[in-house]
């Protein structure tokens, strides 16, 4: 049964303040004791514990900086929290930044595997929707056949979402509902949206779309510089934060 637990989670990033040191920095560092650029800690998220189950959907808001994708890539794991318990129990599926993580020397079809391999499909299960995944990509065999180097932004988006969105997933993380593509792609890509929506068992959606939030989600999160600010029932947290957001606005303009 599909659930999320977080007990205490904090994540804490160390960034030099000239980015990171060159090959050069260091060795300079080693050979004549030449100081790097001093290391700057940033929590991102500090003292997060919320709990997630089957049948739920839970909306997270704030301002931008927030945290929300923060959490998201916790959830994913694809960041180790610094401090704190993360357990998340069930299929996976992460719809952001999907254009991430391809192999550029690697064909079209050749990444259909390897995404699919990431998301933890089985060989057999790749094999039986690897044909979709194409259909519905709408790349032809030819592109599918060349190394997606060559693609275009708008071409690696479209196999991309095609191959994010072919599993059924108990657990959906979303950040920011997706417009990909051109407009035939985009009405694609809501309606497909729609059906993971509908056939998720737990999802966690990260959006500044407050008219969503109140259409889809049981509860909201929402996140204040890396602490949550509230959670609970999902009119009760946007009326606060709605409430909130023009008091800023009405402060900054005065």
């Amino acid at each position: 049964m599909p659930r999320i637990v977080l007990d205490n989670i904090s994540l804490t990033f160390r960034l030099r303040n000239r980015g990171s040191s060159s090959i050069k920095d260091l060795a300079l560092h080693y050979l004549v004791g030449r100081s790097l650029p001093p290391v700057q800690t940033v929590k991102a998220l500090e003292g997060i514990s919320f709990e997630v189950n089957k049948g739920e959907r839970l909306g997270v808001i704030g301002h931008n900086g927030a945290g929300k994708s923060t959490l998201l890539r916790v959830l994913a794991g694809i960041y180790r929290p610094s401090f704190g318990r993360r357990l998340v129990e069930g299929n996976i599926s992460s719809l952001f930044e999907i254009g991430l993580g391809f192999e550029p020397e690697a064909t079209g079809w050749e990444n259909i595997k390897y995404r699919g391999y990431l998301q933890k499909e089985s060989p057999r299960s790749i094999a039986q929707k690897t044909a979709e995944i194409a259909r519905f990509s709408g790349l032809s065999d030819e592109a599918l056949n060349m190394p997606v180097r060559y693609y275009s932004s708008g071409m690696i988006v479209r196999l991309a979402f095609a191959i994010a969105t072919s599993i059924e997933p108990e657990v959906l993380l979303i950040d920011e509902i997706l417009g990909a593509g051109d407009l035939t792609f985009q009405e694609q890509a809501r309606a497909r949206m729609k059906e993971l929506l509908r056939s998720a068992q737990l999802i966690i959606l990260a959006s500044h779309d407050l008219a969503t939030m109140a259409t889809i989600c049981d509860r909201v999160l929402w996140l204040d510089h890396g602490h949550i600010r509230r959670i609970g029932a999902t009119r009760e947290v946007l009326k606060a934060y709605q409430d909130h957001m023009r008091g800023t606005d009405i402060q900054a303009a005065a």
